[in-house]
């Protein structure tokens, strides 16, 4: 069992006989998630001097990354998160590449630092994980959404603990009443059939990441797709419903057919930043209104020719939703703004710090 608090132990162990789903056996990089999108990036050359490995495990201290007879630890001042492909540098670690990722998930950085988190890299599946309790939340579910849509990943809607409500249906309308395109599951955690419900989308050389707040049941649910309590969990207090932090830092741990999973800590704040393909996806039928409107930087409030309040007074648009879609794209252009204003900050002062070296040197000093 691996010690969640200590970063130097073992990673799950990878199964090096672990077939693929037409049965040939597994490399220990197919085990680990390498796809030909990723060895398209390198060369022969590349592979012989500097490795690829996958960052497995994110803690403060480092990243844990593992490849074909590799599994160390690397400084945290690469810019890499669990599930990134690395192209490992072992003479200076922390200069090595970063592989071009398939999808991303990210947030503006929790507080009031101006800056993106990077969340999970390179996974092919996500699992929303929300329970059928007081905590249930349309909004928090719709901002998953949003990011999955933008990451270009396939999102599932994972409802939990139906045993303790009196009726879960009003849960499920609600989860199936976001979007079309998204599949919702109700199941028990710790049920036997949890497992068998997860399996169509737990196949060889994929990666799952498992989001949601605290307390819902992903770490329940990693636990049920090992057959064992690889992950540590913890009961929601009764007062308010919500959970505790028992997942401390991001982690993958891979299953015997070579599917890669990746357990994540809570997340209640959920800041949008540069999601706005994602938003739109998600809000497609408001997109396609908001096309209609007489003015393009209609702010669908009170415009004249706005198609979007028109629609809402018909009665033909539910204006909840609307609201909750307003405040998504308006908080995502805000921080997307600020974020951007921040790089521009900081490329200016590299260049002013690079001009005054140059003539420092110049001048000899």
């Amino acid at each position: 069992m691996t010690t969640r608090d200590d970063p130097q132990a073992p990673v799950s162990g990878v199964d090096q006989s672990a077939p693929d789903q037409h049965g040939a056996e597994l490399s220990v990089l197919e085990k680990l998630g390498w796809q030909p999108f990723f060895a398209d990036q390198v060369v022969g050359e590349d592979l012989e001097q500097t490795p690829p490995v996958r960052v497995v495990e994110a803690h403060r201290s480092g990243l844990r990354v593992q490849g074909d007879g590799i599994d160390q630890l690397v400084p945290p001042k690469l810019a890499a998160t669990v599930g990134d492909w690395v192209l490992l540098d072992r003479v200076l670690p922390t200069s090595s590449r970063v592989l071009e990722r398939k999808s991303l998930f990210k947030r503006r950085a929790p507080g009031h630092d101006r800056s993106i988190q990077l969340i999970a890299a390179n996974t092919d599946t996500s699992f929303i994980v929300t329970s059928c309790n007081p905590d249930f939340n349309l909004a928090r579910l719709e901002r998953y959404l949003a990011l999955a849509f933008e990451a270009e990943v396939t999102p599932v809607i994972l409802l939990t603990k139906p045993d303790l409500c009196d009726d879960p249906a009003p849960y499920v309308e609600q989860a199936q009443s976001i979007s079309l395109r998204v599949p919702v599951v109700l199941l028990n955690a710790k049920s036997d059939s949890a497992k068998d419900q997860l399996a169509p989308w737990c196949k060889p050389g994929d990666t799952l990441v498992f989001l949601g707040t605290s307390g819902v049941g992903k770490s329940t649910l990693v636990n049920a797709l090992f057959g064992r309590d690889t992950a540590e969990t913890a009961e929601i207090r009764e007062d308010d419903a919500r959970g505790r932090h028992t997942t401390r830092h991001r982690q993958m741990r891979f299953l015997p057919n070579g599917c890669a999973v990746m357990d994540t800590p809570g997340m209640r704040e959920l800041q949008m930043a540069e999601a706005e393909a994602g938003i739109a996806d998600l809000f497609e039928d408001l997109t396609d209104l908001a096309g209609q409107c007489k003015f393009r930087n209609c702010k669908h409030e009170n415009e004249p020719g706005c198609a979007l309040i028109a629609a809402r007074t018909r009665g033909d648009l539910d204006p909840v939703r609307l609201e909750r879609w307003r405040k998504l794209v308006v908080e995502d252009r805000s921080n997307t703004a600020s974020l951007a204003e921040r790089k521009r900050g900081g490329k200016a002062l590299r260049k002013t710090i690079r001009s005054m070296k140059k003539l420092n040197k110049k001048l000899g000093r």
